[in-house]
């Protein structure tokens, strides 16, 4: 039985990247770019599809960059496609990248967005294969910094403020019997004019702090996906790994050293 990996990551390697060319220009570039991602996307999700005009001193057309999540399904779209007369008369010509990863993105450890990842994971495990829960959302705000408030700004009459908080979130997979935790920290500094600023900018940061840990959570995943169509959940091993908790109920967190963490996003914590 076939085996493929699927991991929360933004893809960089060349066997899960597709060029597209010869595409005549029969169709507007809209037009393109909706034919080929209901053809491309029909294989597996995709993480970038894009249409671009030829340049001289080429003919007049378009090509496409399509990148899969997933090798196999990429060079199952290939064997598919290519030489076929998907949008147009003649044939089309698909192969898989030969381009050189740029070094800085070869580790391929870049984490996708919170965005891309509720979109792979709703694809592969529906919208009820997964769960998240906020254990704790904490202002990390020292007291000194809130009854300071920071100094005033002559120009607009505000005063200097900076915010930080911090996410502890779990991660649940209730058909696979899987839970991992992750923790993030966001920090802003600012000119606070008034109240409705200094409370749109800690709703704001609370917003981000909950989807930086969701990615962090995702990242310590893998999607298995096996032949026969269905999906396991697998976790990662990390070093930091939180322990995982068998008791029921609610989590309780009984000490948190934000402060460690801050810079590297690494939580220290007793939870009973």
């Amino acid at each position: 039985m076939e085996v493929d990996v699927l991991e929360f990551k933004v893809p960089v390697e060349n066997n899960k990247t597709l060029f597209v060319w010869d595409i005549q220009p029969c169709h507007t570039q809209d037009q393109v770019y909706v034919r080929l991602l209901e053809v491309f996307s029909s294989f597996g999700p995709l993480y970038l599809l894009k249409v671009s005009p030829n340049s001289a001193p080429s003919p007049p057309g378009f090509y496409a960059l399509i990148k899969f999540y997933s090798a196999a399904q990429a060079s199952e779209a290939l064997r598919q496609t290519d030489g076929r007369t998907l949008l147009q008369n003649s044939p089309l010509k698909v192969r898989l990248s030969s381009k050189q990863t740029p070094h800085f993105l070869s580790d391929g450890s870049r984490p996708l967005s919170h965005a891309r990842c509720l979109e792979l994971a709703n694809h592969c495990l529906g919208f009820n294969g997964w769960t998240s829960d906020i254990i704790t959302l904490k202002e990390l705000t020292n007291e000194e910094e809130k009854d300071r408030g920071g100094e005033e700004d002559d120009e607009s009459g505000g005063r200097w403020r900076r915010l930080k908080f911090g996410c502890l979130l779990q991660l649940s997979f209730p058909h696979h019997g899987q839970t991992t935790r992750a923790a993030a920290v966001v920090e802003d500094s600012f000119t606070c004019s008034g109240p409705d600023v200094l409370l749109q900018k800690r709703c704001r940061l609370q917003k981000m702090v909950r989807e930086k840990a969701l990615v962090q959570a995702f990242t310590t995943v893998l999607l298995i996906l096996l032949g026969n169509g269905k999906v396991m959940v697998e976790l990662k091993q990390t070093s930091d790994e939180f322990l995982p908790q068998q008791t029921e109920g609610v989590l309780q967190v009984h000490e948190v050293s934000w402060s460690e963490f801050a810079a590297d996003e690494e939580l220290d914590l007793t939870v009973s």
